[in-house]
């Protein structure tokens, strides 16, 4: 499965429909990000089942500047809607591998009941 383009007005419904969704935010100019991209795209190869999407952050400066990001490479994994995952800096493909085997194994029920516990005691 190649990786998909999100933009500012796609990433939400790509985030909200698909159950495992991993966004690699990246530029042209960028050296680490260019090294990353081919170990991205295996990945997507590898794991079907997961959406794996790219973030021109030169193209998508507005949605870039509202996710904070502020380094690239940077990598999110989404679970359920659920931001799980938040890295900069490009990873090798044995930890891009452990990101995801760690994602599909997350108990999200456990998830949802600490960010609930957090919101009470916020």
């Amino acid at each position: 499965m190649a990786t998909t383009e999100l933009t500012g007005s796609t990433i939400g419904t790509t985030i909200k429909d698909n159950g495992i969704v991993l966004i690699d935010f990246w530029a042209e100019w960028c050296g680490p990000c260019k090294r990353f991209g081919p170990v991205f795209e295996e990945s997507s190869e590898n794991h079907p089942d997961v959406v794996h999407a790219k973030v021109d952050t030169e193209a998508e400066q507005e949605l870039a500047t509202e996710l904070q990001i502020f380094s690239i490479p940077t990598l999110m994994a989404f679970r359920d809607g659920i931001l799980v995952f938040n890295q900069a800096g490009a990873l090798p493909a044995p930890a891009l591998e452990q990101v995801v085997e760690a994602v599909k194994a997350l108990d999200m029920d456990e998830v949802r009941e600490k960010i609930a516990a957090q919101a009470t005691t916020a």
